[in-house]
């Protein structure tokens, strides 16, 4: 009885043995088989991280340069447009005669004749009535943004937005006007800027007081990377320390009572 006991025992191993060698078998073929696919898809992944902004950037400068282009190409006589001789499109002709025109306008309002006529055309603008205040903000836009002594987005900082303990970045600008400043409550407030992800164009605009302000140290290009890509593309390592340590000072200075 003892006998046929081991003995089934000794069968039911060998069976089990088997089984178990037969599942590694098995899961050994599959793994083999799967390698190359694998390494297939890094290489797949490879190329698409090496060509994917490389296509980007080319596809939106194709699309700015026939952008300009087709705003030129109108006020081009034919006889003096490439394609009417090489019987082909040339891209970029239109933006080159877009800088030269624009290169050529900026000397001559720096001219007295130049800022005479600028001043007479912006006298007739400010006499048409829907005209006016289109005219009025572009232009207050533009000199902010390309001036050298405008004051544009060139601080970054840290607001705690839309609730306590989460922080937000914020783009500084002027401050409030004294009628607006004649408004807020009797502390010193900032103009700040609070972009959306992953469109960095439209954002939150509001007023907000110095003292609830961190400042960082980074540049506005960092900080437009940082919110263009909801975070997955970070700063340097350092600037990552300062702001995880501006970020804790602010808030330990929150939390202390005053």
């Amino acid at each position: 009885m003892t006998s046929e006991l081991e003995k089934s025992v000794h069968e039911t191993a060998k069976v089990l043995t088997a089984e178990a060698e037969a599942a590694a078998e098995a899961e050994a073929a599959a793994a083999a088989e799967r390698r190359p696919m694998a390494r297939l898809r890094n290489y797949f992944l490879t190329g698409l991280v090496v060509a994917g902004p490389v296509a980007i950037t080319l596809w939106l400068t194709w699309a700015i340069v026939t952008w300009v282009d087709d705003l030129v190409r109108p006020f081009i006589p034919v006889v003096y447009r490439p394609e009417t001789y090489l019987n082909v499109y040339v891209p970029g002709y239109g933006l080159i005669i877009a800088l030269v025109m624009l290169t050529f306008l900026g000397f001559l309002t720096a001219n007295l004749v130049g800022r005479k006529l600028v001043e007479f055309g912006e006298k007739l603008l400010d006499r048409m009535p829907i005209v006016r205040p289109v005219y009025r903000t572009m232009k207050q836009i533009f000199e902010t943004l390309f001036s050298k002594s405008g004051s544009s987005f060139r601080t970054v900082a840290l607001v705690e937005f839309p609730a306590p303990r989460m922080w937000s970045l914020v783009f500084l600008s002027q401050p409030p006007s004294a009628d607006v400043s004649a408004k807020l409550p009797q502390s010193e407030h900032v103009s700040a800027f609070l972009p959306c992800t992953p469109n960095p164009t439209t954002g939150f605009f509001f007023y907000v007081p110095r003292k609830d302000v961190v400042e960082l140290d980074i540049t506005v290009e960092s900080a437009m990377t940082l919110l263009m890509s909801a975070g997955m593309v970070q700063p340097g390592e350092d600037q990552q320390k300062k702001l995880a340590s501006m970020a804790a000072a602010a808030q330990a200075a929150r939390a202390s009572p005053v």
